[in-house]
């Protein structure tokens, strides 16, 4: 299989390559794309304290990105419905390399490397057939060498699970094509659902939430080091019945939402924009830009209990265990105990803060 024959040359490729690593370029805690005051767009580095460590131009408005497990490499994802992805050096701002979604395809603006770096997995939308791609990509070439399907339609967010063979796929359920720009399609049969893959593309496990939260779009992922995947939701239905817009789930059980009350779904709107455990893993977050709040809630008793107000707030990550946020005016927060701005830039921050590593 093509898979095989990528993941062996990026073993030979690793005898012959020295590992610059992510200390050479400041030792990022996250990665952000944002947009500038003269409207260019750029990928950032960011320490915990939200320092910019360093910032490449991108071709245009991106969405996440995936960092490279060794080297100093990211790869940037476009907003959907975008077709580019560009391969950065983050040491020295050089495009390595540009992955373009194959004919009839769009990327999904996230993804995710294999556990030893070898290999690069993209969401990717196959319009014209209505069905989630998984791409699989060389991540010493960057290549495209095989690709499976997602499980589902709509294919958003993707994690690696903790051991390292498995990958979660938040199928978002939402059919969506380029020449509708960003319509949905088929809100009225929608069916979002998280699949379980090995990384060779074998099903191994797919869930749903309840039928009557059919509309309740699956978008974003945090994985908890013990397994256990946290997701953030999108409601499709009308802004008065929003339900919960966060939920768990444990392999082998049945997914759930975590408890709101009715004023504090309102207060969302429907609109789960970014997901992360925090403290330990004994909490949970989720931020909503349209709602300007973070909703925090505890794991073991499924419950939300509390709540920041912060305008258009989206990225969530964690330092040192602690909460960190960015907002769409540049501001980036510690949102662990008391809230306080701990830097602020002439930026729009993108939707996402991706982990470069676990400190």
């Amino acid at each position: 299989m093509a898979t095989r024959r990528g993941f062996l040359a990026g073993l030979a490729a690793c005898t012959l390559t020295p590992v610059a690593g992510w200390a050479k370029v400041g030792g990022p805690a996250f990665l952000s794309a944002a947009r500038a005051s003269d409207n260019s767009y750029h990928l950032f580095g960011l320490t915990g304290q939200g320092e910019s460590v360093f910032h490449i131009p991108l071709p245009a408005r991106g969405h996440a990105a995936a960092a490279h497990p060794d080297r100093a490499e990211a790869v940037a994802f476009a907003r959907r419905p975008g077709r580019f992805a560009v391969v950065l050096n983050c040491a020295s701002g050089a495009a390595l390399a540009e992955l373009n979604a194959p004919e009839g395809r769009h990327f999904y603006g996230h993804g995710a490397f294999s556990s030893a770096g070898e290999l690069l997995f993209t969401t990717e939308n196959d319009f014209e057939n209505a069905r989630g791609v998984i791409g699989v990509w060389d991540a010493w070439t960057y290549d495209r060498i095989g690709e499976f399907q997602s499980g589902g339609i709509g294919p958003h967010d993707i994690r690696l699970m903790p051991d390292g063979q498995t990958l979660v796929v938040a199928n978002g359920g939402i059919e969506t094509h380029p020449d509708s720009g960003r319509t949905k399609l088929n809100l009225p049969f929608m069916q979002p659902n998280l699949t379980y893959l090995s990384v060779e593309g074998d099903v191994l496990e797919q869930v749903e939430l309840a039928s009557e939260m059919h509309m309740n779009s699956i978008r974003h992922l945090d994985v908890r080091m013990d397994g256990l995947v946290g997701f953030a939701t999108q409601w499709q239905g009308g802004r008065a019945d929003s339900p919960s817009v966060i939920g768990l789930h444990r392999r082998g059980d049945s997914p759930k939402l975590v408890n709101v009350g009715r004023d504090q779904a309102r207060a969302m709107d429907g609109y789960g924009g970014s997901v992360a455990f925090y403290d330990g893993g004994v909490r949970i977050a989720v931020s909503s830009p349209r709602g300007g709040v973070v909703q925090l809630g505890d794991v073991s008793s499924c419950v939300v209990d509390g709540q920041l107000h912060m305008p258009d707030v989206c990225g969530l990550g964690v330092s040192r265990g602690a909460l960190r946020t960015t907002t769409g005016s540049g501001a980036f927060w510690a949102a662990t105990g008391k809230p306080k701005i701990l830097n602020e830039q002439p930026l729009a921050w993108d939707n996402h803060l991706v982990r470069v590593s676990r400190d």
